[in-house]
């Protein structure tokens, strides 16, 4: 292998388009999803623009798409609509330029005087739509803003005063919370009040600046590490950057004419569509699809799983996973096709050539928690149905912050990986318990943090805090996969 190229623009020709979309985020899920779009877009000829990509937060991979001169293959593989399996690979050519705002600020705001610039899109996580108090103290014409918000409104404000107002853009979020879109251009109003912007850039933000609420659904594991070799050999290539995703695809925008458009994506024959309203699609996919990987995680990894497959294939977690759906997350949604979506969705989790590991799931866990399983528990807490699977997942998350689990006799240090200030308070945590015992108080701690929650959840009466308290116990005493079997054995 060590004799393949790697692959660059010398080895494979790259078009030439206009840089229309700025994409805010290098991670694998825009790379598998996003720009594949744009990719058909262009190959379409219904579309002529590429993407200059933002790198969010101090580390990441911008430099390393940039030295393949932003070329990377992306893999699919599943079953079509036809139940034929596919497994297609396309090398993804519309990454134009890459920016790293940290070291390259001036380079970054420049891109606000662009008149080709018609598009934002983001992917930041569920904390990275959020308002932050310190980018307020900042000078955005000289430093760099510590949140994604406070990025984009830098850009703005620098567009604003450059070009004028007749220059707004498509700012299309792809982070999995409620009406994306809406909190974006919330957060952007409170940046402007805080910083005391002009009437005409709020004027600006409010009407030259157009947003809409998507959902996104497509499950990418990620980089193939496990057949990287034989894939280069099969490619002819060295391809650093090359990622994996299923062949499902659904892309729902909310109608915005113009966003629709800048970003005409659903005039190219795919699963994209924009709708009146995507509230419906939202809840069905976040609470089946999104809020069962993360209710899976704790579970599958402490009890020793790597990989969502791997888990699924084990019949105790296979059949957790299965009741929480069908006895706890189907009952608080009320689209009448989310019993065949779910059932699919266990099928796409067992797709044998998705290889999705349980750490990349895991990552922010505390914040996709609360946004993807807490609300389902609360649902059904007000339905009167006890959600002991959601509360044994909760347990279970409670240990995985821990940052340990034991496999076999061998205790492994859990590479967590979350927002700074939830990773010290977790710590604390258990520090706290570590010294002066009592899983109790544990668990409260815990249940009052609304920081985490949102909202203190020993005010929520129904709320069963000993259960919590018990599963917490039984994993801590005998192990997360001994406690499941021991909670719900199977017939």
């Amino acid at each position: 292998m060590s004799q393949l190229p790697i692959l660059k623009k010398e080895i494979l020709a790259k078009k030439c388009a206009p840089i229309k979309i700025m994409q805010f985020g290098e991670g694998n899920f825009l790379r598998a999803f996003v720009d594949w779009l744009v990719q058909k877009m262009n190959d379409s000829g219904k579309y002529d623009g590429h993407v200059v990509v933002v790198q969010p937060l101090e580390s990441g991979r911008v430099a390393a798409l940039a030295e393949q001169d932003g070329l990377y293959t992306l893999i699919l593989q599943g079953l079509d609509e036809n139940g034929v399996a596919q497994r297609p690979h396309q090398v993804i050519d519309v990454l134009d330029d890459f920016v790293n705002p940290y070291s390259q600020y001036e380079k970054y705001l420049s891109y606000a005087e662009s008149k080709d610039l018609e598009v934002v899109i983001s992917n930041t996580t569920e904390a990275g739509i959020a308002f932050d108090p310190e980018d307020v103290k900042r000078d955005f014409g000289k430093e760099t803003p510590h949140s994604y918000p406070g990025k984009l409104y830098a850009l703005l404000e620098r567009r604003y005063e450059k070009l004028g107002k007749n220059y707004g853009l498509a700012i299309i979020p792809c982070e999995l919370i409620d009406d994306n879109g809406d909190r974006l251009h919330e957060v952007l109003l409170e940046l402007a009040k805080a910083k005391g912007a002009s009437e005409g850039f709020v004027d600006f933000l409010n009407n030259s600046c157009h947003y809409t609420s998507t959902l996104v659904d497509r499950i990418v594991p990620g980089f193939p590490r496990d057949e990287f070799e034989s894939l280069c050999e099969e490619f002819g290539y060295i391809d650093n950057n090359m990622v994996k995703g299923e062949f499902f695809h659904l892309y729902v925008l909310k109608n915005e004419p113009f966003v629709m458009q800048k970003f005409p994506v659903h005039k190219v024959g795919l699963h994209a569509i924009y709708v009146d309203d995507i509230h419906p699609y939202k809840a069905r996919k976040v609470r089946i699809l999104n809020g069962s990987h993360t209710a899976l995680v704790p579970v599958a990894y402490l009890s020793g799983k790597n990989e969502v497959r791997e888990a699924l294939l084990d019949e105790n977690i296979h059949g957790f996973l299965l009741d929480l759906i069908n006895k706890e997350t189907l009952p608080t949604i009320s689209t009448a096709d989310a019993p065949k979506f779910a059932s699919d969705v266990m099928d796409r989790f067992l797709n044998p050539y998705v290889h999705h590991a349980l750490m990349s799931i895991a990552l922010n866990s505390t914040s996709k928690w609360k946004e993807r399983d807490l609300p389902i528990l609360l649902d059904d807490l007000k339905k009167g149905i006890v959600p002991h699977h959601l509360i044994f997942s909760f347990a279970a998350l409670i240990a995985f912050y821990r940052g340990v689990r034991t496999i076999d006799g061998v205790r492994e240090e859990i590479k967590l990986a979350d927002n700074p200030e939830y990773l010290a308070e977790w710590e604390r945590i258990w520090a706290r318990f570590t010294r002066e015992g009592g899983v109790q108080a544990i668990v409260d701690e815990i249940l009052s943090k609304t920081d985490f929650w949102g909202i203190n959840l020993l005010e929520v009466p129904s709320f069963p805090r000993e259960e919590l308290r018990d599963d917490l116990v039984s994993i801590l005493q005998k192990g997360c996969y001994e406690a499941l079997k021991e909670k719900f054995p199977r017939a």
